[in-house]
């Protein structure tokens, strides 16, 4: 996949005001910050914003969504389920805003724009008080999840380039004044 006819939705979903709640959207702020996207591959902070978000999911084949996913283990735990797993989990496992991300699947299946690939990627949080930092094991496990995310979206055929990768292979600014070292632009 990966084509140009196929196009990737990378959601991370949470809410920063409750503690582990965030770590979906931590995870794609780093993605965001680190990596660059093509046309195919849209990496999003959705929040908490449940069915508002449906238009993000259009033209998208394939989803990785990125949030926190209690009951399975360890806080800090890293958590993947795909395709028809993820709407029973989302259902039973997310944390306080499932019930928007269960109608937003529900209503992509009723309008018949359900992806043809679906993967959740989390951690299993240790708290969701009043809190904007992460608790220290999913603190400790994010750098993970957001190389888990990162395997994903190449397993699924697409790539992001690295901003350091393209600040190093960026070409000599000619400009640059002799005698100077080289700056990169």
């Amino acid at each position: 996949m990966g084509d140009s006819k196929s196009s990737l939705l990378v959601l991370g979903l949470g809410n920063l005001l409750c503690a582990d709640d965030g770590v979906g959207v931590r995870a794609v702020e780093s993605i965001q910050r680190d990596y660059q996207t093509g046309e195919a591959v849209r990496v999003i902070d959705g929040g908490t914003l449940g069915l508002t978000l449906l238009s993000t999911f259009d033209g998208a084949d394939d989803v990785v969504l990125v949030d926190a996913v209690a009951g399975v283990g360890p806080p800090g735990t890293l958590v993947r389920l795909a395709g028809d797993d993820v709407a029973p989990a989302v259902r039973n496992r997310l944390s306080c805003h499932q019930v928007g991300v269960a109608d937003l699947l529900d209503s992509l299946r009723l309008l018949d724009s359900y992806p043809e690939r679906l993967i959740l990627w989390g951690v299993v949080p240790a708290s969701f008080e009043l809190d904007t930092s992460l608790s220290p094991a999913v603190a400790d496990a994010l750098p993970t999840l957001v190389e888990r995310v990162l395997e994903e979206v190449r397993n699924l055929g697409y790539s992001l380039l690295s901003r350091r990768n393209a600040i190093r292979d960026a070409p000599i600014d000619p400009a640059a004044a002799p005698g100077s070292r080289p700056v990169r632009v």
